[in-house]
């Protein structure tokens, strides 16, 4: 992550580094000075310590040359990457402990002097909501004045500085380097997706959040996970005391009323349907922009507004980051004030404006609840809603969790008037063989058409669109 290093280098011995590991390092290394820590071969920078770990298909010893051709100063890895011939014929120091991704983000936490401590940090989790929540927070936090951070799936902002990312939470070394950046620019507060995968690989160890949301759970990652309670104690697990000070929770989940129950740390609770929850809907009407709001939340504070953005679903991503924003600080006037500005994240209900005669969006929505959700806040807000038709546009990606694809499918076909069922990343798999899982049940006709190629597919949208008609497809 070469642009987002620090101006001003934190810096540590490598035998500073081997006693916190409990590792052994030579006499001759102790002093060695060490300006970061990167997993990443190919962003290392002069200096570095190499976290060589071991993955899924290749370890990470075997890039080592490239490590140090560009700048590694010493080597962190574990037994087996200490055997492979790239790393035991290297001339840096290597350190080995017996699991290094286990201890990765505390040492990274460590090496950078707790950077999440300084400021106000949010994770949110949970299947769907998660990148929209992140931002509508920033987006308010932005209106508040306050000196805010973005991490997640979009990718990473700090202040008006933007930059890429390719996970929705990115490896240990990454996230603390870049909280440690934001501390380093006076961040005041910052909201971070966090990602089931990442709560099992060891991704945010080390960090301490201010704030933990569940938006909800519903099937996804069943390829990764194995089961429902798996991927439920997943979740579970960033709401854990020594993780998160306080918990904000959706409880029109089933999950979230379970996990309000069995958590520890002190939980505000949020929901559209029951008034008993600390913070929820006093009133809602729908418009044609979107929604007149009466949000009720901790100790009877009002807030007031006017909130854009369709969708019942985006009114519980609203609920939890306004509450999160007010316990961030945020005044509610400044709050109710930034309601009609905020603005939907990219890649998530997008409009795409071309001068055509139809509505163009992009939706990201890869779940069987996040499609029904998304098709359905597109009923309602047409001013010629009993002409227009729904023509959705979808398909389920290849090696990830193919129990969804028959759900998915059915979701599609339940909510469109006209069903285009198309392929969608396939990666290793056969894209016809997607396809028959996600149409299983399902009665093809003039208004359930399955076209494998993508460009075929939203072309056949296209011409079948009359003006209104809004089409939707995947990003």
């Amino acid at each position: 992550m070469t642009e987002l290093r620090r101006f001003e280098p934190n810096i540590k011995s490598l035998g500073e580094i081997a006693a916190f590991l409990g590792a052994d390092v030579k006499d001759a290394f102790e002093n060695l000075e060490i300006h970061g820590i990167c997993s990443n071969s190919q962003t290392i920078e002069e200096g570095d310590l190499f976290l060589a770990l071991p993955g899924t298909k290749t370890h990470g010893g075997a890039f080592l040359p490239s490590a140090v051709e560009r700048g590694a100063r010493a080597v962190l890895t574990d037994i087996a990457g200490s055997e492979l011939s790239s790393v035991r014929d290297s001339a840096i120091p290597v350190l080995v402990v017996p699991n290094p991704r286990s201890q990765s983000g505390y040492l990274a936490d460590w090496f950078h002097n707790s950077p999440s401590q300084n400021m106000y940090l949010a994770g949110i989790t949970g299947t769907n909501g998660k990148t929209t929540t992140t931002y509508l927070l920033n987006q308010i936090w932005e209106q508040a004045d306050f000196e805010s951070g973005l991490m997640g799936t979009i990718g990473i902002s700090i202040g008006e500085d933007s930059f890429s990312a390719t996970h929705t939470t990115p490896e240990a070394d990454v996230v603390h380097t870049v909280l440690s950046v934001m501390n380093e620019r006076h961040v005041r507060a910052a909201a971070m997706e966090v990602s089931s995968h990442a709560l099992v690989q060891h991704r945010i160890d080390g960090v301490r959040f201010a704030a933990a949301g569940f938006t909800n759970l519903s099937q996804d990652h069943l390829d990764f996970h194995g089961t429902m309670e798996n991927y439920f104690q997943a979740k579970k697990s960033l709401f854990e005391s020594n993780i998160a000070e306080r918990a904000f929770i959706n409880i029109d989940n089933e999950y979230g009323v379970r996990l309000a129950k069995e958590i520890s740390i002190p939980v505000s609770t949020f929901s559209l349907t029951t008034k008993k929850a600390t913070w929820h809907v006093d009133s809602m009407t729908k418009s044609h922009q979107g929604w007149d709001l009466r949000i009720r939340g901790e100790g009877g504070v009002l807030i007031e507004g006017q909130f854009n953005l369709p969708g019942e679903h985006n009114l519980e991503n609203l609920l939890l980051a306004i509450a999160i924003a007010a316990d961030s600080g945020v005044d509610p006037l400044v709050i109710g004030n930034a309601l009609t500005k905020l603005k939907g994240a990219p890649g998530r209900l997008e409009r795409i404006e071309r001068g055509q005669k139809f509505t163009a969006l992009v939706d990201y929505a890869h779940t069987p609840d996040a499609v029904e959700r998304v098709l359905a806040s597109l009923r309602g807000f047409s001013s010629e809603e009993s002409k227009t038709r729904i023509i959705g546009i979808l398909g389920c990606g290849g090696n990830r969790d193919a129990g969804k694809r028959p759900l998915m499918g059915k979701a599609l076909r339940n909510a469109c008037d006209v069903a285009i069922f198309t392929s969608d990343n396939p990666r290793e798999e056969d894209p016809t063989e997607i396809l028959r899982s996600m149409t299983t049940g399902i009665e093809l006709n003039d208004t359930a058409l399955v076209i494998v190629d993508r460009r075929e597919a939203i072309a056949t949208a296209i011409t079948t669109a009359n003006g209104g008609d809004p089409i939707v497809t995947g990003k």
